[in-house]
């Protein structure tokens, strides 16, 4: 199975997507340093939210395999500079969170293929809806 650094800004779902990729139930946990839980590793909101943070996330990711962009589809918010997924040498995917909560995605999926995805995954940890299409792109059992 591949491992997976889990990116974007505080609230946006990263530790919910940790918690159901390891079977977990859910429940809210603040990430306040890098965590790293099976193949999943989970970054705090602040390594994107600050810039000064980028190069700590360039060099945890050099154990990854595939980098994990998160969205919350309600979130107006771009967390993402254009391009950011350049900044590593690893096959890069954007999942849309929170699902559930809007009709509409457009917004954060542009945002994903902005910062440089090239597969979006919707997800719901609320629903799960979603998560077997994750789980496959990784080969997690």
């Amino acid at each position: 199975m591949k491992k997976l650094m889990l990116i974007g800004k505080t609230g946006s779902g990263k530790t919910s997507l940790s918690q159901r990729l390891n079977n977990r139930p859910l429940g809210y946990k603040k990430t306040q340093a890098i965590e790293y839980e099976q193949y999943i590793l989970d970054t705090p909101g602040e390594y994107i939210e600050n810039s000064r943070f980028y190069n700590a996330l360039t060099t945890v990711a050099v154990d990854c395999d595939v980098i994990g962009l998160l969205q919350a589809a309600n979130e107006t918010y771009d967390a993402f500079p254009p391009g950011f997924g350049a900044s590593f040498n690893k096959p890069i995917i954007g999942i849309i969170t929170k699902i559930d909560l809007v009709e509409n995605w457009s917004n954060a999926r542009e945002e994903l293929i902005q910062a440089g995805a090239k597969k979006i995954f919707p997800f719901s940890a609320i629903t799960n809806e979603g998560l077997e299409n994750i789980k496959d792109y990784l080969q997690v059992t």
